[in-house]
């Protein structure tokens, strides 16, 4: 496979007409991985249809808060005191996504912070698709031990110069991305595209007994919540391993996601599954990152013998949901 790749990508080849005409390949560092952390710095390389570089721009953030983990990213509060607020490079940044596809590793995370920030400034991003350079690694059969960005630029033999700067991871990824896209163009790989859906609404709401500083300024929420209509479907009992997912399973999430948990649940309800709050012998299957975790759920799980799926195995499970039975 290795070998076919590595021709492919090399060898001359009609384009695939149904390819993006442009790409974004997009990093951002940021204050944290939740809901309400904020963008400190990013970095985009715009890219051809082929691939081919066409310019680059990076850029310092000021979160309006504790810049967090400093000893991941270089990012001192006293270095982005005098950086520009999210709102202030706005327009650029749109400038440099508009009409093309965004990229970036793990690119659900990107693109939840990218629109969580629009959204605080009002605006929507011009982003309407994105392409996760891991998927496409998993769709060309990549040989790589792990879906860490230094593996993959290692497999194409991309030299990482500052691990977590926004600029060079960003120029690492387009690096890699290229010999993956030819390679994908060459094979007739469908690229694995998904569509952005901008955030219109944003509410900041000081938390519970939250102090007065820096923190403060730190957002709670990103949309209304809202109640879902019940599943229309009965409840056809527990997933069984190696079967699909039948309409009307009641499912159940625990600790953290690399998807937006309430993104990850709308799917699950468009899919027909029963999104449950809590877990019950009814419960058809739990999914979470850390099944050795002590949370409640997972306890519960484990009492029971609730069938438990990580955040990957259940987007693939998705993807061919049964129809629910007529009787």
């Amino acid at each position: 496979m290795l070998e076919d790749l590595t021709t492919a990508a090399s060898s001359p080849t009609a384009w695939p007409a149904a390819y993006p005409r442009g790409y974004a390949v997009v990093d951002v560092e940021t204050t944290g991985l939740a809901r309400d952390d904020r963008i400190i710095s990013a970095a985009v390389y715009r890219l051809d249809a082929r691939g081919e570089v066409e310019d680059h721009w990076y850029t310092v953030v000021n979160p309006e808060r504790d810049p967090g983990p400093v000893w991941i990213h270089g990012l001192t509060s006293e270095v982005l005191e005098e950086a520009p607020l999210f709102r202030d490079v706005a327009e650029e940044f749109a400038t440099r996504l508009e009409g093309r596809v965004l990229v970036a590793h793990n690119a659900v995370f990107d693109w939840q912070m990218i629109a969580r920030e629009y959204a605080r400034a009002r605006s929507e991003a011009p982003v309407k698709q994105r392409l996760c350079t891991i998927a496409l690694s998993k769709e060309l059969g990549l040989p790589l031990p792990n879906h860490k960005l230094e593996s993959l630029a290692a497999h194409f033999g991309v030299v990482q110069r500052r691990a977590h700067h926004a600029l060079d991871d960003a120029r690492v990824l387009a690096e890699a991305f290229r010999p993956s896209l030819r390679a994908a163009a060459a094979s007739g790989v469908r690229l694995p595209l998904h569509e952005c859906r901008p955030l219109t609404e944003w509410a900041d709401r000081p938390r519970t007994g939250q102090q007065a500083g820096p923190a403060a300024n730190r957002s709670t929420g990103w949309r209304p919540s809202r109640r879902r209509p019940a599943c229309p479907y009965p409840n056809p009992g527990r997933y069984e391993p190696g079967k699909r997912l039948k309409q009307g399973m009641r499912v159940a999430f625990s600790g953290d996601t690399s998807v937006e948990r309430e993104l990850l649940e709308d799917r699950a309800t468009e899919a027909g599954l029963h999104v449950a709050t809590s877990l019950s012998r009814l419960t058809s299957l739990l999914v979470t990152n850390d099944p050795d975790s002590g949370t409640s759920k997972v306890v519960k799980a484990r009492q029971y013998g609730t069938p438990v799926v990580d955040e990957a195995a259940f987007g693939q499970l998705l993807g061919n949901v049964e129809p629910a039975s007529d009787d």
